[in-house]
């Protein structure tokens, strides 16, 4: 759903451009890195014009681009991308209730925070981030509450769609991008944490350290 920024490096990279057919799937937290693009609008792939002047060599005359497609642990670099279409992520947030009351689950009222750009936020210096537990490998394996691995300082590896997973799982690429430190279940104090009336623990975000190593 998101990338919460809590203690990160300064000044994130925002002049790539996303390849298109990944850019409406980012929900936030996911790992890219860089691909080639053509210097062409065509009907499947488009970018501003200020990005369009990019060039890799002269004999594939091509531009940089973004995706959170991770094919094997030697890529880099390795960056968090942060847009999304939820929480923070949309213009007009979300509304509940319409219509007549009836609905209780909220209704987006915002575009993609990429869709007018094309272009995608890279976080790429260490520092401390959350991902809501959407955005990760949520499977029993993965980056769940009850999975007994998910310790502080676990090693955080990234599945091939670019979502996080603990390194040795599966479905990982073999490259570590971070460290676990801690789930929270609720990180608003303004209502009560089910731990506090002994109401089943749900994790929503968790907290880790990036640094590709």
């Amino acid at each position: 759903m998101a990338l919460y920024i809590y203690q990160p490096g300064v000044q994130p990279l925002g002049q790539f451009d996303c390849l298109d057919g990944y850019l409406s799937s980012i929900m936030g937290g996911e790992v890219g890195t860089l691909y080639q693009a053509s210097r062409r609008n065509t009907a499947s792939e488009k970018a501003a014009y200020d990005v369009l002047d990019g060039y890799d060599n002269i004999h594939s005359v091509k531009r940089a681009a973004i995706a959170p497609r991770i094919n094997d642990s030697r890529q880099r670099p390795l960056w968090l991308l942060d847009e999304g279409t939820v929480g923070y992520g949309t213009l007009f947030g979300q509304v509940i209730g319409t219509p007549v009351g009836l609905s209780t689950t909220g209704t987006n009222l915002g575009p993609h925070t990429a869709a007018a750009s094309g272009k995608v936020t890279c976080w790429d210096k260490p520092g401390l981030y959350a991902v809501s537990v959407d955005a990760v490998d949520t499977s029993v394996d993965g980056l769940v509450i009850t999975n007994a691995v998910c310790v502080p300082g676990l090693a955080l590896d990234v599945q091939s769609n670019g979502k996080l997973t603990p390194s040795g799982s599966g479905t990982a690429v073999g490259v570590t991008v971070g460290r676990f430190v801690e789930f929270e279940t609720h990180p608003f104090l303004v209502t009560t944490p089910p731990s506090l009336v002994g109401a089943t623990e749900a994790a929503v975000r968790l907290i880790f350290s990036f640094m590709v190593e």
